[in-house]
């Protein structure tokens, strides 16, 4: 994704959460060698509690029948297989009722506020980032510092799980990085490697384009998918803290540097799909699947939308690196989780059930149930049905020297769905108005961040 010439530790007050994670606070704790074998980098370096709860059992007296809200409709894949199942395990573990509410992953991110605001599930699903710690400091979610330390989870995902007044508001149930996936053997097939410097991949894509193959898959119909094309252009040109600082309003939209992302992505976007405005993500998966597309950048959820057939055929690379003084070690890791709404009709019960996902025994349920694995949080969870990708995506995790959450987690809310997600789309379909639309973010940021 490049042209020639054209490319140019976190404070007791202020948590990892709002910053986005360290490498070495993901690292605290690890056994490196066990990392490459497909064991979670985040080791457990708390001692966690000895009481049944904090080992994942959850029936303590406090259980309860709880509603819980997931971002999955039903039928929608592994995802919804995973979260489905661990609410199954926990019901009958406990002997308690789960009334799961499956909503699409578009519909509940672009709900949320009004969701929330409602009368919400008691436990929902969320991340880890400046958007958990907003809710929190506007009351929508509970304290849950009580189900603190969990037993097999790490110090760095306890601080992922802190808001800027100390207290914990999230539990982590699983994390994954962004990168370029592609068919192995749709690589071997043309002779092609990984590249790892600028020239390499645009020599990559320009074969690709040369043999009829669109380089990139790209889907820009659900609102949030273009940030990531966003976040990693920003971090390779212009470097992590750069990134996190224009997510929280201390560096302009409208700047030179901001503005350098649009034109470099403007050069960019002849070598992706067109007409990506109307498609998900999971049809551009689908393309990729199909051989359509050589390399797609997005999570490693990637293979929630392919055939199982196929996902042992996936590999990924790390986005290149633009600007050799930057580098290429900075990427999107997003933490999922979960959160009780300060609105619980039952808040013990609800504290008891969420205590539960963030166990190994939880993260196993979903895992053994599901026809693709997520990579657990919590360090005992089982690696068994871990594939090259899960534990490729531990390695690159371990190696990354900062990590973002994602924009729409980084960023005021108001901000990323009424600003940054329309002004994305409108870059899309029409690139040559990159002033208008940076002055127009800039305008917006400052009145929405102050």
């Amino acid at each position: 994704m490049t042209t020639p010439g054209s490319f140019g530790p976190t404070s007791p007050t202020v948590p990892a959460s709002v910053r986005g994670v360290d490498r070495r606070s993901l690292l605290r704790g690890a056994v490196g060698a066990g990392a490459l074998l497909g064991v979670p980098t985040l080791l457990a370096s708390c001692s966690g509690d000895a009481t049944p709860a904090a080992s994942g059992g959850g029936a303590s007296a406090k259980a309860g029948p709880v509603k819980f809200g997931f971002n999955e409709a039903k039928g929608s894949g592994p995802a919804y297989e995973r979260l489905s199942a661990i609410a199954d395990a926990y019901a009958k573990k406990a002997g308690v009722s789960v009334s799961q509410n499956a909503v699409d992953h578009n519909t509940f991110q672009e709900s949320i506020s009004t969701y929330l605001q409602g009368t919400p599930d008691d436990v929902f699903t969320w991340f880890a980032g400046y958007r958990m710690s907003q809710f929190a400091e506007n009351g929508q979610i509970a304290d849950v510092s009580d189900v603190w330390p969990i037993e097999g989870m790490s110090d760095a995902f306890k601080k992922s799980a802190t808001a800027e007044d100390g207290k914990q508001y999230f539990v982590p149930v699983s994390y994954y990085p962004w990168a370029v996936f592609y068919k192995k053997s749709v690589f071997e097939k043309n002779g092609w490697t990984e590249p790892k410097t600028q020239d390499e991949l645009m020599a990559l894509m320009t074969d690709m384009q040369g043999k009829k193959l669109t380089p990139f898959a790209f889907a820009a119909k659900d609102a949030w998918a273009p940030m990531g094309t966003f976040d990693i252009l920003n971090m390779r040109l212009n470097g992590y803290d750069f990134h996190m600082e224009l997510t929280k309003g201390k560096k302009a939209w409208d700047s030179p540097e901001v503005r350098r992302v649009f034109e470099t992505w403007k050069t960019l976007l002849p070598f992706h799909q067109e007409n990506s405005l109307g498609r998900t993500w999971q049809e551009a998966a689908t393309s990729m699947a199909k051989g359509e597309c050589g390399m797609y950048l997005l999570g490693t959820f990637v293979v929630d939308g392919i055939p199982t057939e196929t996902q042992e055929d996936l590999d990924f690379f790390t986005f290149p690196a633009l600007d050799q003084t930057i580098g290429a070690d900075a990427l999107d890791a997003p933490i999922d989780g979960f959160c009780v709404s300060a609105n619980a009709e039952n808040e013990e019960a609800a504290k008891a059930f969420i205590k539960y996902l963030g166990s190994a025994e939880a993260a196993d349920a979903g895992n053994n149930a599901a026809s693709a694995p997520f990579i657990a949080a919590n360090a005992g969870a089982s690696t068994a049905k871990y594939g090259a990708l899960q534990k490729k995506s531990v390695e690159v995790v371990q190696n990354a020297k900062s990590i973002a959450q994602f924009l729409d987690r980084d960023t005021n809310a108001d901000l990323a769905n009424t600003v940054i997600t329309a002004s994305l789309q409108e870059f899309i379909k029409s690139p040559d108005k990159i002033d208008s639309i940076t002055t127009s973010i800039q305008q917006q940021a400052k009145s929405i961040l102050g």
